[in-house]
């Protein structure tokens, strides 16, 4: 249920590197944050260009249920958004770690991301 490729973030983010250049990571929800949010509706994403801090909400998911901010997990530069979710937000629940992704960074450093949760303690981090 959580790609063992990726890493994870205490807010429910996830992180992959590299994304679709060799200098950025793609970002996005996992799966446990999709489903607690339930059908969403609206999202908000941070524009190309913008520079951002680890830890900073960025971006908003808007559900039935909530509002909810989106987090980055890494300092760095905001390269691209998933233009798909203006017009179908609900690839965030029903492909978030494909289709549904939220937006891709240049990470200012890329050790970093070695700073993150791994697959197994990410899943042990909701057990718990």
């Amino acid at each position: 249920m959580y790609p063992e490729d990726l890493k994870y973030t205490s807010e429910h983010e996830w992180v992959r590197s590299p994304g679709e250049s060799e200098d950025s990571v793609r970002i996005g929800i996992t799966h446990f944050a999709q489903d607690a949010l339930g059908d969403i509706v609206y999202v908000s994403l941070p524009e190309a260009g913008a520079q951002v801090e680890s830890g900073a909400a960025v971006g908003e998911l808007e559900s039935t249920k909530s509002v909810s901010d989106v987090y980055v997990p890494l300092t760095g530069k905001v390269v691209a958004r998933n233009e798909a979710l203006d017009s179908a937000p609900e690839l965030v629940n029903s492909d978030p770690y494909g289709e549904g992704w939220l937006f891709e960074m240049e990470p200012a450093d890329a050790s970093a991301i070695d700073l993150l949760m791994d697959s197994g303690t990410y899943q042990a981090s909701l057990e718990s």
